[in-house]
């Protein structure tokens, strides 16, 4: 399993042309970025029969969605019940989006990194979060399975689902299992964060109907802040 990961050390050739799309489409990870533009296809369809129907709802939901792929989870979460959704609606979505990221991004680093498939405008994203799996690579491999499931519930910064499938693979995971993984420590994840963050809704709206949105940009300021000094320790180590 640990071949599995190897970086191949040369390109690709012209003759190479119809192996890899073969490959891309016979893979394993090929029908799971498949599974996930499917996917996503669907529900972008489903928003779009939303906005056709309910305006005033699908551009909740299209609210909810862009905040959650934007800033993480936990701000989708506190903006769709801060605009009164409920957890049938929002846990879902939640689920789904989550999913969706997972069945496409994870796929498009694998092929990136066995020099299959690069997309150039996913590059730095991709170096982002092969380096922050590193960082968390050697903590979670000392635990193994239950290490990554840990560490995609826990809500720590440069956590979560892409980085935690990423760091699965760099640690020789079969597929499935990797993704099994991930998924239920998201899933399980969604759920803490739904209960705990209705709950403070239910609690801080009994005191002014703008508590929750002073929330969202509270989370919202912090995800930044964390990114940037993220990004900022990251230029420091190189420079060192």
């Amino acid at each position: 399993m640990a071949g599995e990961t190897e970086q191949p050390t040369s390109g690709l050739n012209s003759g190479q042309g119809n192996q890899v799309k073969v490959t891309l489409m016979a893979s394993l990870e090929g029908r799971l970025l498949l599974a996930g533009v499917a996917l996503a296809f669907i529900f972008t369809l489903w928003l779009g029969v939303k906005l056709l129907l309910s305006p005033e709802e699908s551009q909740v939901l299209i609210g909810m969605t862009a905040t959650e792929v934007m800033f993480g989870r936990a701000a989708g979460l506190a903006f769709g019940y801060s605009l009164g959704l409920e957890h049938s609606t929002v846990i879902p979505i939640c689920m789904i989006i989550e999913t969706i990221l997972v069945l496409i991004f994870y796929p498009l680093f694998v092929f990136s990194w066995r020099h299959l498939l690069v997309v150039k405008l996913l590059k730095n994203t991709f170096e982002r979060i092969h380096n922050a799996a590193e960082v968390h690579k050697d903590k979670i491999q000392r635990y193994g399975i239950v290490g990554l499931f840990v560490f995609v519930w826990f809500p720590f910064w440069m956590t979560g689902p892409v980085v935690g499938c990423v760091i699965g693979f760099m640690l020789g995971l079969r597929t499935w299992l990797n993704m099994t993984v991930v998924l239920a420590g998201t899933y399980a994840a969604i759920f803490g964060w739904a209960f705990f963050l209705r709950q403070f809704h239910d609690r801080v709206a009994s005191y002014s109907s703008y508590a929750t949105m002073v929330l969202i940009a509270l989370l919202v300021i912090i995800i930044i802040m964390g990114h940037l000094l993220h990004r900022t320790l990251h230029r420091y180590k190189n420079k060192t």
